[in-house]
Order: C-alpha cells, then sequence, then structure tokens
C-alpha cells in the first residue's frame, strides 16, 4: 500500500503533521515505535497515577479570542476551539537566584516591573532589549547566521546576574545548546514565556494527546504503534520507501520525520553521515524527581507555579562534569495553577541538568542507587534556601538521561534535540522533511506549530500558505 506521506513519530508535531494533511484528503500514516503516543511530552502510569512526562506546564498560553498570537495559529489551523484544549493559567512563577528574586505571571507588566525594583539600573536597556524581541520575526523559516544572545543582552544589559535569570528559564526551556542560544530562540521562549506565559491542560498530556489522536482518526489517518523504522530507502537521491525493523517496507510519495536531523539520517544512505559533525548531537539532557505529597504544596510553603532557580551566584548551563548538576534546577507545582477544583494530590516536579554518558556506563545495580543518591544530593541542596518537604512524601520516582534515550531514540537522551537546526525542514534526500525539535521551534505550542509549518510550506503550499 503506498501513502501521500508518512510521518515518523506520534508525539507532538507529528500528530500535527497528521491531522493537517488529513484535513487536506491526503492518505497518510503516522508510525510510532512505541506503544504510547506523544514523544518527549507523553505521560507513563505508576501505582494508579498518570504522571506527565516533559510538561511542566505549556507556553505561549493566549487567552481566548487572540488569534495573531501561537497558540491561536494552532487552534486555526487544526480548527479546535480554544475551550478544546482546557487550559487554566498559572498563578505566579519567580527566577530565584542567592541575592535576587524575579516574579512573574502571565501580565508581562509584573516582570517589568520586579526588573525595575531589582534591577533599577537595567530597566531602560531592557526596555530597549523588550523592543528587539517584539519587532523580530522568530518564526521566519529561512535560515539565518547562529548570532549569540548573550552577545545581544550584553549590548543592551551590563549585570550579569540579569543576564543569567532572564537566560534561566529561556535555556531549560527549550535550548538544545551549551552555554548560549542562538538569538531566535530566545525570542521564541522570551515572548512564550514572559510575554505569553504558562498554562496546564485539565487532564495533562493524556487529555491533549487523546484530542489530538481522536482528531487524527476521525479524518481518516491511520496510526501504526510499536513501528520501528529501520532503513530509509532512496534513489538517485529521492525518498522511495522505509523498512520497518522486522522487514516490513511502507512507501510514500513523501516522508515527514519527527524522530532528529541525526536520528534520521543514521537510517539513510550511510554517505549522508558526512554531514553529520560531532557538534550536531545533542548533548543537554536532566534528571527529574516526581514527589507526590499528602498534601498541597502550599500547605509547605510552595506557593509559586514554576522556580527556576540558582544556587551559585552564576548560572551554568551545561553538561555537568558529574552525573548531575545540582546548583540548578526547575521546580514545578501542578497544584498551584488556576484549575476550577483542586488536584487530587499534591505534586513537585524537580527537574535538574543530567550527564548521559555518564548515567549510560553504569551497572544496573549502581544505577538504580546513583538515582537514589543523586535525589537526595538535589533536595539536600533544595532544602538551604526552600522549606523541606520529604516528611510528606507519599511516593516519588525519578527518570535519567538513560531514560529519555530509550523513549524518544535522542542522542544522548538530548530533551531539545540537535544544536543544528532546520528551520525549512529540508534534508539532503528529496521529499524527505524533518519536523518537531530538530526543526527550530521550541515548546509544546512550537512543536506542534512545526509540523503544520513543514505541511504547509512542502505539501500544501499551492493550497494554503505558511502559519496562515
Amino acid at each position: 500500500m503506498k501513502y501521500d506521506v508518512i510521518v515518523i513519530g506520534s508525539g507532538l508535531s507529528g500528530l500535527a503533521a497528521g491531522i493537517r494533511l488529513a484535513m487536506f484528503d491526503k492518505k497518510v500514516l503516522i508510525i510510532e515505535k512505541h506503544t504510547v503516543v506523544g514523544g518527549l511530552n507523553s505521560y507513563y502510569t505508576r501505582k494508579n497515577r498518570t504522571i506527565d512526562v516533559g510538561l511542566h506546564a505549556m507556553t505561549n498560553y493566549a487567552p481566548k479570542g487572540a488569534r495573531n498570537t501561537p497558540l491561536g495559529k494552532l487552534l486555526k489551523q487544526l480548527r479546535f476551539s480554544h475551550d478544546d484544549f482546557r487550559l487554566y493559567e498559572q498563578e505566579i512563577s519567580e527566577i530565584r537566584f542567592p541575592d535576587k528574586c524575579l516574579r512573574f505571571t502571565n501580565d508581562f507588566d509584573l516582570l517589568k516591573q520586579e526588573v525595575r525594583e531589582q534591577f533599577p539600573d537595567e530597566i531602560d536597556g531592557f526596555i530597549r532589549l523588550v523592543r528587539k524581541v517584539e519587532s523580530f520575526d522568530e518564526l521566519s523559516l529561512t535560515a539565518g547566521e547562529w548570532t549569540s544572545s548573550k552577545e545581544i543582552l550584553g549590548s543592551y544589559i551590563s549585570d550579569p546576574v540579569l543576564i543569567d535569570m532572564l537566560l534561566c528559564p529561556l535555556m531549560y526551556y527549550g535550548s538544545a545548546s551549551e552555554r548560549d542560544m542562538d538569538f531566535y530562540q530566545f525570542v521564541i521562549m522570551f515572548k512564550s514565556i514572559f510575554m505569553e506565559g504558562f498554562a496546564k491542560p485539565a487532564g495533562g498530556m493524556l487529555y491533549i494527546l487523546n484530542l489530538l489522536v481522536d482528531k487524527y482518526k476521525s479524518l481518516g489517518g491511520e496510526l501504526r504503534m510499536d513501528a520501528e523504522v529501520d532503513i530509509i530507502n532512496s534513489r538517485r537521491g529521492e525518498f522511495k520507501s522505509l523498512n520497518l525493523v522486522g522487514g516490513e517496507e511502507l512507501t510514500a510519495s513523501v516522508l515527514i520525520s519527527s524522530m532528529g536531523r541525526v536520528e534520521t539520517l543514521r537510517r539513510c544512505d550511510p554517505n549522508l553521515m558526512e554531514q553529520v559533525t560531532n557538534d550536531s548531537e545533542g548533548r543537554v539532557s536532566f534528571m527529574e524527581s516526581l514527589f507526590a505529597l499528602d498534601r498541597e504544596p502550599k500547605d509547605l510553603g510552595y506557593c509559586r507555579s514554576i522556580i527556576f532557580f540558582c544556587s551559585d551566584y552564576r548560572f551554568r548551563y551545561e553538561v555537568p562534569k558529574g552525573l548531575i548538576d545540582i546548583s540548578s534546577g526547575v521546580l514545578c507545582c501542578p497544584n498551584n495553577f488556576q484549575y476550577p477544583k483542586p488536584l487530587s494530590e499534591g505534586m513537585i516536579r524537580l527537574t535538574n541538568l543530567a550527564n548521559f554518558r555518564l548515567w549510560d556506563a553504569l551497572p544496573r545495580r549502581e544505577y538504580i542507587n546513583a538515582k537514589k543518591e543523586w535525589r537526595t544530593k538535589a533536595l539536600e541542596n533544595l532544602f538551604t534556601f526552600f522549606p523541606d518537604f520529604r516528611d510528606s512524601v507519599i511516593f516519588s520516582d525519578t527518570f535519567t538521561p538513560k531514560t529519555i534515550f530509550k523513549y524518544t531514540g535522542h542522542a544522548n537522551g538530548s530533551v531539545y534535540g540537535s544544536p543544528v537546526k532546520l528551520k525549512d525542514g529540508i534534508t539532503p534526500v528529496r521529499n524527505l522533511f524533518i519536523c518537531g525539535t530538530d526543526q527550530g521551534f521550541l515548546g509544546i505550542v512550537g512543536a506542534t506549530l512545526s509540523g503544520i509549518s513543514m505541511v504547509n510550506l512542502h505539501i500544501l503550499q499551492k493550497k494554503v500558505a505558511p502559519n496562515t
């Protein structure tokens, strides 16, 4: 059976691409190597708890009726209403460093006021930076030269602590590069986190994913689970078919892959791997621990929705020399969003930078012990400036870069894929395109728009302009 388009991966970008194609009566098949959809933003079940993976919160929140926003475009392109996503805004979040704290909500004016109070000498430069961000076209599909965010920030702001505080949330939520990020990605994340803001869907990722899968299937799209790609076949530089593990061959006119640029090319003609340099592989990964509580986090002194913290005076966003770096991280309290009714139990999630190579080298028994040991060390550092909640923990679980690699296939368990992005999605193989993490749009809404944009640009362009 020949398809018009095959999509590799049932994450947000793959599902969005599939929906968009099916809307225009394309014969489309999404193949997924696992038994659960979602990719980097999925869920799992432990002791009767459904736990989100990847979703601290959805960025790019926009109120109902706001159409010229990333969320508004997503809803229009996939023909959902704002109510369909059941989004509830954050209460208040913060960036906390040793001597400074910046609070922010979905009202950008609060962050501007915080900068004015905490860094009075920097407010004029900050406002000029905001104007530059507002005027920048970060969603252009035309690739430009890599531009250092730190250099641009340094031309507006002189205090290195403020620069670090602004970069900390943006890098934790989207940077595949260590120590710096391309300015277009800085703009994407600045707008999505600070100027638009956080929200969470009632029902978590399970609800959102079911919503997308139901829409896709209702339009006639096919979804095959437990179907892993082994080889991508091309002839004279053009995609022709792919073979699944086990040997089955599937043919299509076009292939869209959300598995990552490096991971996709590795399944193509071996000669293409000459184009994959050592710096093409992503290295940034995380360890995350989840703690279910017998009470609300607010009762224990955790009153923020999300806290981006650094216990050192300077922020380091890089692969740690040890198993994890406990000096910075992200705390998320899902209870502290404006849900219409309280969640069934308290939850705190703690995320730290981690080293895939060191985790992957551990034997099984040492690996299990290391998770417990480093979870304890991360908490002990946390409790030097946050309240101790250990007596209220009724369940905990931890996953590492090794877990991320197992369930995503991303080299080195890299959450944000390769530092080398393909904004137009074009690969060396004709009719083979990249969407998702390695296309370059960031966040949950960004990943979804990536799938939409690649379909519009490369398949529907004669009917529909990109991102209209």
